[in-house]
């Protein structure tokens, strides 16, 4: 099967982030990317370059007033005496209406939900071809592959409609997801990631055409906190559209795949005709973040689990971070999903 991929989306390269305060040298290097190459290799598939899609299955999704944000902040940053390398907001609105700010400080706090997601010299170019990258392995499902892997950098699901945040700028798994609306009437989103995917969440919230289905440490105590908890079920006509399944701190391959067996239901009652798994890796036992404890022959489970479906599966790449395992994790992910797909 093929595995899509631009080089451009290493130049991306984020020096830190504050966590709890104190900064630390940023986890989401562009050294995934080859650790994640080298399991994609490993499981046989095809690695392509893909296509420039352009904005426009970004703005499908995203508004322009937030991509010229995006295109021109760090431009703009340069003009600050004193301002940091990178860009990275120190305000942020308690409530998002009314006027919209001038200052770049001031938009970067509105359009950056976090620390976590600085804008350097190419950000914007990194951003583009992983959204590039997503709508590639998008097309080859509808052009009738039965799968695709989408090895996205930066990752995506903490991305809403305009706001940055967590890692991530766009949100690849929504823009593919978007994109094979053109051919299907109903798609799923399958996100398998550490942490909830709030922004994936946020931005189909209100909406029947796209279930939302996350498992993810529960946020009660874990990023991103003020999302992802199981009372959310969507709104308006998406009432009933949104399903979180939140998972104890440490918790194992048993529980997790219990966990799925139940989005699996959902998903299946929801009958979409195409499905996009936002796989994060960072729930491994080993992973940095250290939330969850699935292991490497778990994430085969999962991948096999998931292709029961037997539905047309966009696989697009969110988090998992640098450990020794982080390749096999993924080959364990992407030979699993193929010998049952």
């Amino acid at each position: 099967m093929k595995t899509f991929f631009a080089e451009e989306q290493k130049r991306h390269d984020p020096s830190f982030f504050l966590s709890s305060g104190a900064p630390q040298p940023n986890p989401e290097q562009p050294e995934r990317v080859e650790r994640l190459l080298a399991g994609a290799r490993a499981a046989g598939t095809e690695i392509l370059r893909p296509k420039d899609h352009g904005l426009g299955p970004v703005s499908a999704v995203h508004t322009p007033e937030y991509l010229d944000f995006l295109r021109r902040i760090y431009e703009r940053w340069q003009y600050i005496e004193g301002a940091s390398a990178e860009v990275i907001p120190n305000i942020h609105p308690i409530a998002r209406t009314g006027s919209y700010p001038a200052s770049a400080v001031g938009q970067a706090g509105y359009h950056m939900a976090d620390t976590s997601c600085p804008i350097s010299e190419h950000t914007w170019e990194s951003a583009c071809w992983s959204a590039s990258t997503a709508v590639s392995a998008a097309e080859a499902v509808m052009a009738g592959d039965a799968w695709s892997y989408a090895l996205c950098r930066p990752p995506g699901h903490h991305a809403f409609r305009d706001v940055a945040g967590g890692f991530c700028f766009f949100n690849n798994s929504g823009i593919a997801a978007q994109h094979l609306l053109q051919q299907a009437k109903r798609v799923a989103i399958l996100d398998v990631d550490l942490h909830h995917g709030n922004g994936t969440q946020g931005m189909f919230y209100e909406r029947a055409d796209v279930l939302t289905v996350s498992i993810h440490a529960d946020p009660v105590r874990f990023y991103p906190f003020f999302w992802g908890h199981a009372d959310e079920r969507g709104e308006g006509l998406g009432l009933g559209y949104n399903l979180n399944l939140p998972l104890a701190r440490k918790s194992g391959d048993a529980v997790y795949l219990e966990a799925l067996a139940a989005a699996i239901r959902r998903i299946e009652a929801f009958s979409p005709d195409a499905l996009v798994v936002a796989l994060g890796l960072d729930a491994f036992e080993k992973d940095p973040f250290g939330g969850l404890s699935v292991s490497t022959p778990g994430f085969a489970r999962i991948a096999e689990a998931i292709a029961t479906l037997r539905l047309p599966t966009v696989i697009v790449q969110e988090g998992g971070y640098l450990c020794d395992e982080l390749g096999d994790n993924l080959t364990a992910f992407l030979t699993g999903f193929g010998t049952t797909a």
